[in-house]
């Protein structure tokens, strides 16, 4: 016995109709998009006073600069990575603290070596920040 089947076409998609709602949807996007740029939210209008200054500061910060040339500064003085150890220690005794300021195109190694020798001499929390080459003393 011999039972009819009938021959299956292959699927197609129409590519026509997917490129018509592909740029309705971009058109929508763009005309939604704003091209505005970020603004804050609450302006916000602090009193001024012609009375108060700036409070001084109770001790100056101990910097530790380092230039692309690999040379350290101890507050625009020249130091050995070896005596910066001894030079920290006697500053935070006088009750400064540290920080540490780098110019972006110093040797990463010559950095952490200065932290490791900052660690060994007790400094616990190091701000960091990083200068211009324009900003290094001479």
């Amino acid at each position: 016995m011999k039972f009819y089947t009938p021959k299956r076409r292959s699927p197609n998609i129409i590519i026509v109709s997917l490129i018509d709602i592909l740029t309705i949807l971009l058109i929508f996007f763009v005309v939604t998009t704003t091209f505005r740029l970020p603004q804050p939210q609450v302006t916000i209008t602090l009193p001024e006073t012609t009375k108060a200054g700036a409070a001084p500061l109770p001790h100056r910060p101990l910097v530790v600069h380092v230039t692309s040339e690999e040379e350290i500064f101890l507050d625009d003085r020249p130091v050995e990575i070896d005596a910066l150890v001894h030079e920290v220690k006697v500053a935070q005794d006088a009750g400064r603290t540290v920080a540490l300021k780098a110019d972006r195109k110093a040797p990463f190694g010559v950095i952490i070596k200065i932290i490791d020798a900052l660690k060994a001499a007790n400094v616990r929390a190091l701000p960091a920040f990083t200068q211009t080459p324009d900003s290094v003393p001479k």
